[in-house]
């Protein structure tokens, strides 16, 4: 154990000198960015702007929505401030007055660094509506069946059966609704969650497919300020690869089960730190005889790199208890970098240490101990800009 959690330190500490990485945004980047942030904000009246070594200056904003502009542009990664000038003279007449800098109320002054952009879950930022974007319960970043895109190279240690184990996920949240509620504050939503877990053997002449777990769910969420809550109706059922199958005559156990749960999640310290708890109960279970309940607890810590203003080290843990396992812990823990600028459709990437150890989380093996290292990419929403 010792030795395990030592390679993860060493490793953990090679991955947090990426010097070279993401270095700073070009000015066409930050043009476009601000460009498409303003369209989203105002519309057909968005102003001109263009930006130089950093700076977004703003030409012929109207004094009224320099602070909504401002707001806007605080969420451009990389920029350095933010200045508002004049209308621009008219060709072939000579203006009256220089054009002027100035900082409206609410908005940062001119000549001082942008404050830090406008989180995810700020007010301002949090849509209402049909099929809104963004979330309001955030991803459980060290749980192994949270759905979401990722893949894992896993080295299992001391296992009789297998050695290297490519583990992908493919799955989402989609919020539906979300609406805010007036009476006491905060937001609520319905949604779906979806998702599929599968393990290969990388062992083997074909790299076997071993198991895949089929997620889905309906959901309910709720936030208000640091506070969240989660619910959900789902179905999960495993399967065995046909190749592994074939190939080690392994009994198959059709495992299906209908589940409800409930997460409740606490941020402190400016959502640097977050605690998280809840419990779920099977029904209409295959094998008949699973026991039905469960609990699960976690904590995430989050720190921006002060010399890479864009990365942010990630620490993640996980606890889950079955009764079905006579309450012994499963422990998941997740180490590493999330890189704020590497997005693709508003998901962030982070490259993270991994290490488990407790009852398999994969279906068909939820009775064999495991324990494993590994090393994954995974693509979640959420975080700071």
């Amino acid at each position: 154990m010792r030795a395990t959690l030592g390679a993860l330190a060493l490793a953990l500490a090679v991955l947090s000198r990426p010097d070279l990485a993401f270095a700073g945004a070009d000015d066409d980047f930050l043009r476009g960015y601000a460009t498409a942030l303003l369209r989203e904000t105002m519309g057909p009246n968005a102003p001109t702007i263009r930006v130089t070594d950093g700076i977004i200056q703003v030409t012929a904003a109207r004094e009224a929505d320099r602070g909504r502009i401002a707001a806007a542009l605080a969420r451009v990664p990389g920029a350095v401030r933010v200045e508002f000038l004049g209308p621009a003279p008219t060709p072939g007449v000579a203006p009256t007055a220089p054009p002027t800098i100035a900082a409206s109320p609410g908005a940062p002054a001119t000549g001082t660094t942008l404050p830090p952009p406008a989180p995810d879950w700020a007010p301002e930022t949090i849509e209402t509506g049909f099929l809104p974007n963004g979330l309001i319960f955030d991803p459980l970043l060290a749980d192994p069946r949270w759905p979401h895109f990722g893949a894992s190279i896993q080295r299992y240690l001391d296992d009789p059966d297998f050695t290297h184990i490519a583990s992908v996920s493919f799955g989402e949240t989609i919020p539906l609704y979300r609406q805010a509620i007036t009476s006491f504050g905060g937001y609520w939503e319905v949604g779906i969650q979806a998702g599929v877990f599968a393990i290969f053997d990388m062992d083997s002449k074909s790299h076997d497919l071993v198991n895949a777990d089929y997620f889905a769910a309906f959901t309910g969420a709720y936030a208000q300020g640091p506070f969240e809550l989660l619910t959900r109706l789902y179905h999960q059922s495993s399967h065995l690869g046909d190749e592994f199958l074939l190939r080690t005559k392994t009994n198959r156990i059709n495992l299906s089960y209908e589940a409800v749960d409930l997460k409740l999640s606490y941020h402190l310290f400016e959502r640097q730190v977050r605690l998280y708890a809840g419990g779920g109960y099977l029904f209409d279970q295959d094998p008949s005889n699973l026991k039905p309940w469960s609990a699960q607890a976690g904590l995430e810590w989050k720190h921006r790199l002060g010399f890479m203003p864009h990365v942010t080290t990630v620490v993640a843990a996980d606890v889950q208890l079955h009764e079905e396992n006579s309450w012994s812990p499963n422990y998941s823990v997740r180490a590493g970098l999330q890189f704020d600028r590497a997005r693709i459709l508003g998901r962030r990437l982070l490259v993270m240490l991994e290490y488990f150890s407790g009852n398999s989380p994969n279906g068909q093996f939820y009775k064999n101990k495991i324990e494993y290292i590994g090393l994954g990419a995974h693509f979640y929403p959420g975080g700071t800009d």
